[in-house]
């Protein structure tokens, strides 16, 4: 009976492993995804999976309506949606000037 349970113990370790190198950090990455589809809203620019950039023009329940272009305007299957884009901050410093630095 103890030799059937100590050979079932690298079985159970290996579970436990994959449990949190594996299994646990996809599903915090789905619950994370789910939050940011939810939360779209209009003017959110994004990337698409396949890598199109737009600015989000109308929210529907299951689709997003995307520009891409001045003229352009595409209907996406929300699923699609890889990342929203940040919008950059107004407070970083500017370039320095080359020519400045010559002196």
């Amino acid at each position: 009976m103890n030799e059937g349970l100590v050979s079932f113990l690298p079985l159970v370790f290996l579970f436990f492993v994959f449990y949190f190198l594996i299994i646990r950090p996809q599903q915090n990455q789905a619950k994370q995804h789910k939050q940011m589809i939810s939360a779209l809203q209009k003017g959110d620019k994004i990337v698409t999976s396949g890598g199109i950039f737009g600015e989000i023009v109308k929210v529907e329940d299951d689709f997003i309506k995307l520009r891409i272009a001045d003229e352009s305007i595409i209907k996406l299957d929300k699923t699609f949606v890889l990342k929203k884009i940040e919008k950059e901050s107004t407070n970083q410093d500017p370039k320095p000037n080359k020519k400045e630095d010559k002196k």
